[in-house]
């Protein structure tokens, strides 16, 4: 070859050479260090599935579970895998025409996008998800069936307290509080569900399976390496006792108004009832929603919970909060006496009594027995015009004071949502209320639980609690325990919290009061045989705007007590709305309640008072016969008077 050839060699080797280097370097670049297509390449031969955990379980007092998970399905859809789908077939399983699938297809996309996975069908009921089952290779990649835990209530009871899960919002998921959450995950929308959800909830994992050329999965991939296991949800161990709140439950059908019981030692809720209920397996599976809306309609309010959402004029049940006020500024003495004919008309209009006679509230304990009203509002007027506080402003504030130190008028941090703080008017609130024209006699009505002060069934039974601890509560709640938990998130309900420095004294004068109440009073439907029970009725005004037009209705019958009186056990507030007085029915369903607790049964010698309670139905008839409650609720509904006394008294 010429010499002067050689150079045009080289520079073809040159050129031959760098294209090798190129398709080598790029050939290695694709194949080691470019994920992506090794991504597309799974995604085509590997199905990432996401695995549900376990939610926690829910147990009373006793170990009881309150409530269980069951499994069930939705079916998933995501819309740009579509392709080749048999949909006539698809429709047919499901029970849907096209025009419905096309529907549901369209909410996906907007709802979701194109390729995320939106809820197709949710809660599949056992024979669909077979038939799906079967033939769900028909119609991948677009559609997956994912497991869904759902929950159901073996004791058909506690709706309230529990809560319901449900599939979260977009709206929800828009909320940086649950960035965790994913289209079509389920979480606690109300109760304990709600408020213990992180703890309940556990953590996802995720599983990797083989497809095959028809999409089926064949088994895991790498031998399950990649996957991570779900860790199921912690168990929450309640102060409640079931077998009380089926009981309140029962004796509150067919009536509006609220039991709630403590366990003064601990502030633990062993019963909150909340009357008319619905039964908790309304809003689990495949019907949840269509029971929802009826739920949310019906006349009788089911999903508000009175004992915790209602507000009520306390009535005379406030009257011993009035007296430990007086007793600690030193106002007076245990045996102040006030000289009552039957009415205080010192502030220029009748305030009535239900006693006349002479000597009725000669003393404290006689005025507490006695319930009177010219006693208290007396009271309060002492209280206000206190000289050492220089002004009815100041007095008035100094009453605020103590009434928020005995938790009314603020919520107490129960562990369930939606708490209304109640209200007791302070001095601010006078001055707005009466453009700063006011004084003792303007709100005196205050002393004996009328007027500008209203509290919920919850508050009350936490003030017996402070009555029967001899001045301290712990904040009511339902979770004393959160299995192998250490954050501490229950530490604030282990908190003392001290009203004042009230002299046991004091508090004695006012328990030797209300034992009498119950003793030779007001109160005594609320005896239990073997028990020293301190208790006050109240009967709470009514009144209401009919047609622009104010309207005096039927009384609100509170009853408040805890026993027994030495080393207290079980503190309670009942109220039943619209009935009159308060030793009617709310003091005979204390009873009952209180019974059951501290004896685990209740006397045979009680089984006519069961019957009486059970038998009357308190409600508005024009209201009643609206709801559609009873036929929701089903079977636990309808069981009669004699199949509940048979199952309290078959001995």
């Amino acid at each position: 070859m010429s010499i002067y050839n050689q150079p045009r060699k080289r520079v073809i080797q040159l050129i031959i050479a760098a294209g090798v280097f190129v398709i080598v370097g790029r050939l290695f670049f694709l194949q080691v260090m470019e994920k992506k297509y090794s991504r597309l390449s799974d995604a085509n031969s590997v199905l990432r599935k996401v695995v549900y955990p376990g939610r926690g379980i829910i147990y009373d007092r006793k170990g009881r579970s309150v409530l269980q998970n069951d499994v069930m399905y939705d079916l998933m859809v995501t819309p740009s895998g579509l392709k080749n789908i048999d949909t006539g077939y698809l429709c047919n399983i499901l029970g849907i025409d096209t025009v419905e699938f096309k529907k549901r297809i369209i909410a996906a996309v907007i709802k979701n996008g194109r390729v995320r996975q939106s809820v197709f069908a949710s809660l599949l009921l056992p024979a669909t998800f077979s038939k799906l089952q079967e033939s769900m290779y028909m119609f991948q990649p677009g559609f997956e069936l994912i497991q869904r835990q759902i929950r159901s209530y073996p004791y058909h009871a506690a709706a309230n307290i529990l809560g319901y899960i449900g599939e979260i919002s977009p709206q929800m998921q828009a909320n940086p509080v649950f960035s965790a959450y994913q289209m079509g995950d389920y979480l606690g929308m109300t109760g304990l569900e709600r408020t213990y959800e992180n703890v309940l909830m556990g953590q996802r994992g995720t599983q990797y399976l083989l497809k095959d050329n028809l999409n089926r999965p064949q088994g895991a991939y790498e031998r399950g390496v990649f996957d991570t296991a779900a860790v199921a949800g912690k168990n929450l161990d309640l102060s409640l006792d079931i077998d009380l709140q089926v009981l309140g439950e029962r004796l509150m059908h067919n009536k509006i108004g609220s039991i709630v019981a403590i366990d003064p030692q601990t502030g633990g809720i062993l019963a909150l009832v909340s009357g008319p209920t619905y039964n908790p397996n309304l809003l689990t599976g495949s019907y949840r929603a269509r029971n929802f809306s009826r739920l949310f309609a019906d006349t009788t309010k089911p999903l508000f919970n009175r004992a915790i959402q209602g507000t009520y004029s306390p009535g005379s049940s406030i009257k011993p909060l009035t007296a430990l006020i007086a007793l600690d500024e030193g106002i007076i003495t245990p045996d102040y006496g006030y000289a009552c004919n039957g009415a205080y008309w010192s502030c220029g209009r009748r305030i009535g009594c239900e006693h006349s006679d002479a000597g009725h509230a000669a003393n404290l304990r006689l005025a507490i027995s006695h319930s009177c009203n010219s006693y208290f509002v007396n009271l309060y007027r002492m209280e206000v015009d206190a000289r050492k506080w220089g002004s009815v402003n100041e007095g008035h504030q100094k009453w605020h004071e103590y009434m928020t130190n005995f938790g009314l008028g603020h919520r107490l941090g129960i562990d369930i949502p939606a708490e209304n703080p109640g209200y007791a008017i302070d001095t601010a609130g006078m001055n707005k209320r009466y453009h700063g024209q006011w004084n003792s006699c303007t709100e005196l009505y205050v002393g004996m639980g009328q007027g500008a002060v209203v509290v919920t069934p919850l508050q009350m039974a936490n003030a017996m609690c402070i009555i029967a601890n001899k001045g301290y509560y712990y904040p009511p709640h339902f979770v004393r325990q959160i299995e192998n938990d250490s954050s501490g998130l229950l530490d604030k309900y282990k908190e003392r919290h001290v009203v004042a420095h009230i002299t046991d004294t004091a508090y004695k004068s006012v328990i030797y009061g209300m034992e009498d109440v119950v003793e030779r009073g007001s109160g005594r439907n609320a005896q239990v045989e073997g028990e020293i029970i301190c208790g006050k009725t109240g009967t709470a005004e009514n009144n209401a705007i009919v047609n622009g037009v104010l309207k005096k209705m039927k009384s609100h019958a509170f009853f408040v007590a805890f026993a027994p009186r030495d080393n207290p056990k079980i503190a309670i507030a009942v109220i039943v709305e619209n009935v009159g007085f308060g030793n009617t029915f709310a003091a005979p369903i204390a009873s009952l309640m209180m019974e059951k607790y501290l004896h685990d049964t209740i006397s045979v010698k009680k089984k006519m008072i069961v019957k009486n309670i059970l038998d009357n139905n308190t409600m508005d008839p024009v209201v009643q016969a609206k709801s559609r409650l009873d036929s929701l609720n089903g079977a636990t509904a309808r069981l009669t008077t004699d199949q509940i006394l048979n199952f309290y008294f078959h001995n």
